[in-house]
């Protein structure tokens, strides 16, 4: 996104009127080679076609803002390769990352990774460091960095249904591996925008929050989510959950959230 944009984004973030009604569209890894006819592995590898793919989708919607803008993601691979997962690669869809382990309990001893040396991290740091300066050249700049949360990083390490198992099963498991990954994600974003100039807003993903009922949404996903946000304070936030569960809606705004980016299979209004 250019300047005018992010003040656009961050004016209708506060609720001003701003004469018209703003479109604004996530724009990931798994859309952008696809929608260009591009291969994956070229865009994910290769630096001109991923800065010429991002510039063209942003040619292509000029009058959206497109979030989180220049993004860097190797689908939901990053977090899980810092903690050791496998990771297959495809020329035609996203990464897969798998599970380490399939319990929770083989995961007791598990540490929070270096985001400056583990799995593709530093790989991604690198390339954001190489590529904003043409970034900016191109009259763009990257003002919101991204991260899977706490809970959505938690499963691709034991496995959606080892730790969804868990939350009845062994919750003290479960919070011990949540605090890693919590540490975890709050480290890598804290990364990213230390390697890049003009970031003012985070974006955390974290869908397994609404795989989940109320009761567990406030044990196992609020406290996490509010200790990563907390964590930048004068920052846009953005939370994206687009599974279709109203459970957690009305503690959003406790997690001093500004922009909440929900399914459309929930109504508009009802979710305001």
């Amino acid at each position: 996104m250019n300047q005018a944009q992010w003040q656009m984004l961050r004016r209708c973030a506060c609720g001003e009127d701003v004469g018209h009604t703003q479109v604004a569209l996530i724009v990931d890894s798994p859309w952008i080679p696809g929608y260009l006819g591009l291969s994956t592995l070229d865009y994910l590898t290769v630096p001109e076609v991923w800065l010429d793919a991002n510039l063209e989708v942003e040619r292509r919607f000029s009058e959206a803002i497109l979030i989180p803008g220049f993004w860097i993601e190797m689908g939901m691979a990053s977090e899980p390769s810092a903690f050791g997962c496998k990771v297959s690669f495809y020329s035609d869809r996203p990464p897969s990352a798998h599970p380490l382990a399939d319990s929770i309990e083989a995961l007791s001893g598990i540490a929070a990774p270096n985001p400056e040396t583990d799995g593709f991290l530093p790989l991604v740091l690198h390339h954001y460091r190489r590529m904003e300066p043409r970034v900016r050249d191109a009259g763009h700049r990257i003002k919101i960095v991204a991260a899977r949360g706490p809970l959505t990083t938690a499963t691709h390490l034991a496995g959606v249904s080892a730790f969804l198992l868990a939350l009845r099963l062994d919750p003290a498991a479960a919070h011990r591996l949540l605090r890693v990954t919590t540490t975890l994600v709050r480290n890598w974003l804290e990364a990213q925008a230390a390697a890049l100039p003009d970031v003012e807003g985070v974006l955390v993903l974290d869908d397994i929050a609404g795989f989940i009922s109320e009761r567990d949404y406030l044990a196992f996903a609020h406290p996490y989510l509010k200790d990563v946000f907390d964590a930048f304070p004068g920052a846009l936030k953005l939370f994206h959950n687009d599974t279709n569960n109203p459970a957690s809606y009305p503690h959003i705004r406790g997690l001093g959230v500004d922009i909440f980016n929900f399914t459309h299979q929930q109504p508009i209004g009802q979710v305001r």
